[in-house]
């Protein structure tokens, strides 16, 4: 098997916790370096995975002995770094959300369609088997026609110094937790879904902390999306039916070793199923992967403008 060699753009915690040990588990990957502004946090983050420690972005985009990056950095910096990678030929996987805006979704993924390379948003919950497991019971018919959906992403707030609450490097809720009740949505609503209303709120920071949209597709069948930095934890979703409803309670960060559960209720029945633990990080590895070695790309570009095209939606819809 050939291997993708793969080098680590930025030290963000989440590749430290989760996409970094997800890429030595797989075979068909090789991590060869990462790389940071400082050479202190590169030095420890080469020293916990056993790859090449760089100091500076250049030099690893530089690097020919690697053909793929992870990008873990803010999304305001995402298109001077992502064009550059791209213009040294490397294939991309990036932290959601991809783009401040959707013109500059537009510029990067012209560009990556030029040069013949990957660009894919690390949506890493949509290669958890849970959602397969609930668009299953959908196809069996068991909650009849999709009326409405739900979804609710929200957390406490994160430390004053978390970029999120940075306006220049993308902060803010519509950006971060709200990407993800957004490109849900597509996944149940299909991709013709449109912003029909949406509110985000300040309260005294210079980025959105909270807020909540209502969007809809052609046939009539509406998501109602409700999002934070300030909330009580909420990481679900639900689809009410015409003959029933569907709730994942674990929705968008499920451990490694957690089983979520599914509920179906139907009138006076409720059944509560157990879908197996996954590493959605090791999944959306393995399909990055896939698509770089297939060349199986438009899929991608597509559902990168898709959700970037809501995202402003949304944003133009609150500001109206």
């Amino acid at each position: 098997m050939n291997k993708l060699k793969i080098g680590v753009l930025g030290c963000a915690n989440i590749a430290k916790r989760n996409v970094i040990p997800a890429i030595l588990e797989i075979e068909g990957l090789e991590l060869i370096a990462v790389a940071s502004r400082a050479q202190e946090k590169a030095d420890e983050y080469a020293g916990l995975f056993n790859c090449e420690a760089i100091e500076g972005y250049q030099k690893l985009i530089e690097r020919k002995d690697i053909g793929a990056i992870y990008m873990s950095l803010p999304t305001g910096l995402h298109e001077e770094w992502v064009v550059k990678a791209l213009e040294a030929g490397k294939h991309l996987l990036v932290e959601k959300s991809l783009a401040m805006n959707y013109a500059s979704a537009q510029r990067m993924v012209t560009l990556a369609k030029e040069k013949g390379l990957l660009i894919m948003e690390n949506f890493m919950f949509l290669y958890h088997g849970q959602h397969q497991f609930v668009k299953d019971l959908i196809a069996k018919g068991e909650i009849g026609e999709i009326r409405c959906f739900r979804s609710s992403f929200g957390f406490p707030p994160l430390d004053a110094a978390n970029f999120r609450y940075d306006k220049v490097l993308g902060g803010g809720a519509l950006l971060d937790a709200a990407a993800y009740t957004i490109r849900v949505s597509q996944l149940f609503l299909g991709d013709d879904i449109k912003v029909q209303g949406a509110s985000l709120n300040n309260e005294g920071e210079e980025v959105d902390i909270y807020g909540g949209g209502f969007l809809k597709n052609s046939n009539g069948s509406f998501a109602d999306v409700a999002f934070g930095f300030d909330n009580f934890y909420q990481c679900n979703y639900e689809i009410w039916g015409s003959e029933g409803k569907i709730t994942a309670k674990r929705a968008f960060t499920p451990g490694v070793n957690f089983t979520p559960i599914i509920t179906l209720e139907k009138q006076s029945e409720q059944f509560d199923y157990e879908v197996d633990a996954e590493n959605h990080f090791v999944n959306i590895l393995n399909e990055f992967r896939r698509c770089v070695v297939e060349n199986d790309m438009p899929n991608k570009y597509a559902e990168i403008l898709n959700q970037a095209r809501l995202i402003q939606e949304f944003r133009d819809k609150a500001n109206d």
